[in-house]
C-alpha cells in the first residue's frame, strides 16, 4: 500500500536527484567556462595600455642575428652565450614582457607582443642549454605525463603573464593561432631551427607589423626551405604547410594559393602549373651561425 508519506518520500528523492544532476550540470558548465576564460583571457576588449619597450631586445637581435647570403638568418649563439651581460639583458626582456598586460593592447600590439615573447623565450632556452645541435634535444623538464615533453622544450611552463603560466606551445597555438587566425603567425615565431622562417634582426612593432609579416612570408616562401620545384617537376614544401595545413586553406590548393600570394615571379610561374604538393621536409638542426647549407 502506497501511503501519502511514501509518495512524499519518493517525491523528495526524485527532487533531490534532479537537484543533484542540475548542480552537476551547472558545475560542469562552470568548469568549461573557467577553461574558456583561461584560454581567452588575452583576447579581452583592448583598452589603452602601453606595450613593453623593445629597444633593448632589438639591440640584442641586431648584435647576434646574422643574415646569410643563402637567405637564412642565423644566430651567433656561442658569442651570445659567452656574454653574461647580454644573457641577463635577454632575461630582462622576458621579465618586462611578463609584467605587461597584453589583454589591454590593441590587435597589432598584441601580435607583436606575443611574437617577441615567444622568440625571446626560445633564444633563452637555447642559450641556457648551449651548446646543442637541435632544439629537439632539449626536453620539457618537469612535464611527465605528456609525450611531447620528450620531443622538445615546448610544453614546459616558461613564463607567467597576467597570472597564467604559459608554455611556448600555448603561446603559439592556444593564443596566437587561435586569436589572430592569420597564417603569418608561422612566419613570426622562430623555433631556432634551420628549417624555420627567419628570426628577424629586430623586435616586432605594431607600426610595422603588417609589412614585417609580409616580408617574412616572402623571404620564406621564396627560399628552398619554404617551397622548391624538384627536377621531376613536383612541389616540395616546408613541413609547416603540412603540419598546419588548416591554417593555409586546409587543402593542397589552399597551400599553393598561399605560396602564390608571396612568390616572386620565377617561383609563381612554376606554381601556376602545379595542382598538388608532392612532398614536405624540415631541417631541425640549430640555426647556429656555424650551420652551413
Amino acid at each position: 500500500m502506497i501511503t501519502f508519506a511514501t509518495q512524499k518520500d519518493d517525491l523528495t528523492r526524485i527532487a533531490a536527484g534532479v537537484a543533484t544532476r542540475l548542480a552537476a550540470r551547472i558545475a560542469s558548465r562552470a568548469a568549461l567556462a573557467v577553461v574558456a576564460v583561461s584560454t581567452s583571457m588575452f583576447m579581452s576588449q583592448p583598452v589603452s595600455a602601453a606595450p613593453p619597450a623593445t629597444e633593448a631586445y632589438t639591440g640584442l637581435l641586431a648584435r647576434y642575428v646574422v643574415a646569410s647570403p643563402d637567405g637564412v638568418n642565423r644566430v651567433d649563439y656561442a658569442r651570445w652565450h659567452a656574454n653574461a651581460a647580454d644573457r641577463k639583458a635577454l632575461d630582462a626582456v622576458i621579465a618586462d614582457h611578463a609584467k605587461a598586460t597584453p589583454s589591454k593592447l590593441v590587435r597589432n600590439e598584441q601580435f607583436a607582443y606575443w611574437a617577441n615573447l615567444y622568440n625571446a623565450i626560445t633564444l633563452k632556452v637555447i642559450l641556457d642549454n648551449y651548446p646543442v645541435k637541435s632544439i629537439r634535444d632539449i626536453k620539457s623538464a618537469g612535464v611527465w605525463l605528456d609525450p611531447k615533453a620528450f620531443t622538445g622544450p615546448w610544453v614546459a611552463k616558461r613564463v607567467t603573464v597576467e597570472g597564467k603560466e604559459l608554455s611556448l606551445e600555448e603561446i603559439e597555438h592556444s593564443i596566437m593561432r587561435e586569436t589572430f587566425k592569420d597564417p603569418r603567425v608561422h612566419y613570426s615565431v622562430n623555433c631556432a631551427s634551420f628549417g624555420c622562417p627567419n628570426l628577424p634582426p629586430k623586435a616586432f612593432a605594431a607600426a610595422t607589423l603588417e609589412a614585417d609579416l609580409d616580408a617574412g612570408a616572402r623571404a620564406f616562401v621564396n627560399n628552398p626551405r619554404g617551397a622548391t620545384i624538384k627536377p621531376d617537376g613536383t612541389l616540395q614544401v616546408s613541413s609547416i604547410y603540412h603540419w598546419f595545413k588548416v591554417d593555409f586553406g586546409g587543402t593542397d590548393a589552399g597551400v599553393i594559393d598561399h605560396l602564390k600570394k608571396y612568390a616572386e615571379p620565377p617561383l609563381r610561374a612554376k606554381l601556376d602549373g602545379i595542382k598538388a604538393v608532392g612532398g614536405h621536409a624540415y631541417d631541425w638542426s640549430l640555426n647556429d651561425i656555424t650551420k652551413t647549407k
